[in-house]
């Protein structure tokens, strides 16, 4: 313990059960010293554990549809009078496909699913910032951290249209950072995680695979959810003050390896020249 968020104020959204990395966030910054609240949208909140996290970290939930910019709304004027003060920092751990839930290809998607998609993923960032901003309810200098993947960038066929939005999400990312940047300090940052095991995650089909993939692929392996939950406390803490409008690799170096020995092995290549 460090004590790298010692009086600091943040809202850790999508925390759904012990294996989510926002549920590690919160357990993370619990530890190093800050206060915070948990939202979640009603149904998730339902079909989770929330509540043992909120009395493991001392931390009050307040109900949120991150659709709603009535219900964001209520959610940093009501955050703001239980922890007594405007927010330091947010994560954004939200994501949803109805398109990967039923299995509809890529180049056959439903635009209704899609559009649910964007909005539940992606709009709700930006729903998330602009109501913070004109609420002015995040400090000068405070640091706003959304979960992204690496599909933003590359094409994973599994993935669908949630590659689509995580791109959006990214995009976000740096023209909110650009404003908020200028008029506040407010730092706005995305974390590109590895495949993770998490309830969302392992929903992906093949994902069991693909994880398998990655962690031959990288050469730390793949990040997990807890190391992930380290990275965001650095962004949220004041030592990385100068770093906005970035999306972060933290996925054991496997953004920047184009193939691995283990993997030509693999596939019975000598990887020796």
């Amino acid at each position: 313990m460090y004590n790298l968020l010692k009086g600091k104020r943040g809202i850790i959204t999508g925390a759904l059960d012990e294996n989510s990395i926002a549920w590690k966030v919160a357990e993370k910054a619990h530890e190093e010293g800050a206060e915070f609240v948990l939202t979640n949208a009603p149904i998730a909140m339902r079909m989770g554990e929330i509540d043992k996290l909120a009395e493991k970290t001392n931390s009050q939930i307040i109900p949120a549809d991150a659709t709603s910019v009535e219900d964001l709304t209520n959610l940093y004027i009501k955050s703001q009078e239980i922890l007594g003060g405007k927010i330091d920092f947010v994560l954004h751990s939200i994501g949803m496909s109805v398109n990967i839930r039923k299995k509809i290809p890529y180049t056959e998607l439903n635009y209704d699913y899609f559009q649910k998609g964007i909005d539940v993923s992606a709009l709700s960032f930006h729903k998330m910032l602009a109501v913070a901003k004109k609420l002015d309810a995040i400090n000068e200098g405070g640091s706003v951290v959304a979960l992204s993947y690496m599909a933003a960038q590359r094409t994973y066929p599994f993935y669908t249209d949630m590659a689509d939005i995580k791109a959006m999400l990214e995009s976000i990312a740096r023209s909110f950072g650009y404003h908020y940047g200028i008029e506040k300090k407010v730092r706005i940052n995305t974390v590109s995680q590895s495949p993770t095991k998490t309830t969302a995650g392992t929903g992906v089909k093949g994902f069991g695979d693909f994880y398998d993939f990655a962690d031959a692929v990288s050469p730390l392996g793949n990040a997990d959810a807890a190391s992930c939950a380290d990275y965001c406390i650095t962004l949220f803490s004041d030592l990385t003050r100068m770093v906005t409008m970035q999306n972060l690799f933290h996925d054991g170096g496997y953004s920047s390896t184009g193939v691995s020995d283990e993997v030509l092995t693999r596939l019975g290549v000598d990887p020796q020249p």
